[in-house]
Order: structure tokens, then sequence, then C-alpha cells
């Protein structure tokens, strides 16, 4: 299994390329590009030539755009303000070689039909296919363990991809955003691990369903999601992607940057070996 870094572990204390210098350094085989801050940040003051010129020469490469956020269930207005920048995104995606975007459902305080929630994912993400294919990028739907939104459980997002039913619609497993809402570890074992993918890893807190919030998070294996039986599960229903680090939490964006990173890698591996071989280099 390669190793990722997904930029809100330092979203605070870094920027795009004091991230990739780290995760160079530290051996990381891939990056999560924040696409709605990190890589506009860093096009102020550099071109996307530039960017593909890094990954061209260094080890570390783009696993994918993080991420295209409320996708579903739009008036007319948003909705076509996600078209236009899902296009964009495919340009960079080409330029770069990205392999994912990550889709993030629409957070809201309204009250919607689960069917609506259903039918307007599935839909929008059907029309996403058919504009990334051409570019070989594949969509990965995040659910989000919190009660605002649309999609929060694992079997809800598994549900919509199934309908979806196109071979470059998959999913994101993090495993807070699978504890936080309370998802079902047998809808998981009766899963296509080729579904996922892209697994999230972190950990959090003890909080009750329902109340727990990002910046709950922790180190991997230094809190209370069950870790455990979520890896042995991936492991037996053939996941073979790729582990990403993400974290959101205030106190580690007190530390130095190359420190966080450093201890991401540490802690991950340390939570994933008992499962799956980690390629380091």
């Amino acid at each position: 299994m390669k190793l990722c870094f997904n930029q809100a572990t330092t979203l605070k204390n870094s920027n795009l390329e004091k991230d990739l210098e780290y995760c160079e350094k530290y051996g990381y085989d891939y990056i999560e590009i924040r696409s709605m801050d990190k890589l506009p940040e860093y096009l102020q003051e550099h071109s996307i030539d530039e960017l593909t010129e890094f990954f061209n020469t260094n080890h570390i490469k783009p696993l994918a755009l993080n991420a295209l956020v409320f996708f579903n269930n739009r008036d007319e207005a948003g909705y076509k303000a996600i078209i236009d920048e899902f296009k964009e995104m495919m340009l960079w995606a080409e330029k770069l070689g990205v392999k994912y975007v990550v889709a993030v459902p629409l957070v809201t305080e309204e009250k919607i039909l689960k069917e609506d929630i259903k039918n307007s994912s599935v839909k929008v993400l059907r029309e996403l296919s058919e504009i990334a294919e051409p570019y070989g990028v594949k969509i990965a739907l995040e659910f989000v363990g919190h009660p605002q939104c649309t999609v929060n459980t694992f079997g809800q997002a598994y549900d919509i991809i199934e309908t979806v039913n196109r071979s470059n619609v998959g999913l994101v497993l993090d495993c807070f955003h699978f504890h936080a809402m309370g998802s079902n570890l047998e809808d998981l074992k009766n899963a296509d691990g080729s579904k996922i993918f892209i697994l999230h890893i972190d950990d959090t807190e003890d909080f009750p369903i329902g109340f727990l919030t990002d910046e709950d998070r922790v180190w991997p294996g230094h809190g209370a999601i069950d870790l455990d039986g979520i890896l042995s599960t991936l492991k037996e229903i053939g996941y073979s992607g790729v582990v990403s680090i993400e974290l959101f939490r205030p106190e580690y964006y007190e530390l130095a940057a190359e420190e966080a990173i450093k201890t991401a890698k540490e802690t991950t591996i340390k939570v994933i070996s008992k499962y799956f071989a980690v390629q380091t280099v």
C-alpha cells in the first residue's frame, strides 16, 4: 500500500511548496492537493508548469484534487458553477497527471428527502463521469459524517455509486466519517473493494455519534475509532488503493509543518502495517 498526504493535516501551518518539500523528504508517494485554497495560493507566484516539472523530477506524485465541494442538490446557478469548476479541474488534472477528483456532498440545514438526495447525486455524478472519462480521471465520492451532510454514511454513499454504475465513479472511505455517523461495518464487508478509490486514515476523540467535528481528529491509533475493524475488513474485501492521512487538529497546526508530516507518516504506518505492507522509500 502506498502512502499519501492530505494537505488538511497542515492546513494552517504550511503551503503547497513546503508540503511537497517535506513529503518528498519523508518518502510519501502521493499528495492530495487542496484545490479550493492551496493550489490557487501556489499559482499566485508559480505556474502550473512549474508544479508539473516538480512532479516530473521527484518521487512524490499528485493523487487527487480535493475537492469539488457540495456537488448535489444545487439550484440552477450552483449546478452550473459545479460543472464549470469540474471542467477547470480536468485541465489541471491533465497537466499534472492527477488520478482522482474528490467530490463532497452538500452540507445544509435544509431538510431534503433521501430519495431527492440520491436522485440528484446520481444525476450529477453521471454527468461528471462523462466529462472526466476523456481525461482518464476518476471521481471519488466522500461521504461526510455530520448530521447536516446530505450523504453521511458509507451505506448511503455506496448505494449511490452502485446506482451510478460507472467504472470511474467510486468512494473515499474516511475512517473519521465512517465512525462519526455510525456507519455499519457489515455494509463495508458486503462492498466491492475496487469501488473504494482512496482510504483516508485518521482517529478521533471519543464523543457521541452526531457530535463529532473535524477538529476532534487525532493521530491514527491515538483515538476511539475501530481502525482494526475497518482495516481488517478492507483487507478482506480486497482494497488495494492508497492510504492518505487527513487531520484537521488545531493543536497540530501549532507544530512545525515538518514535524506534523513526519509524525503523520510514523503513526499511519504503525496502524496500517498490521494489515497492509506499506511501501516506503
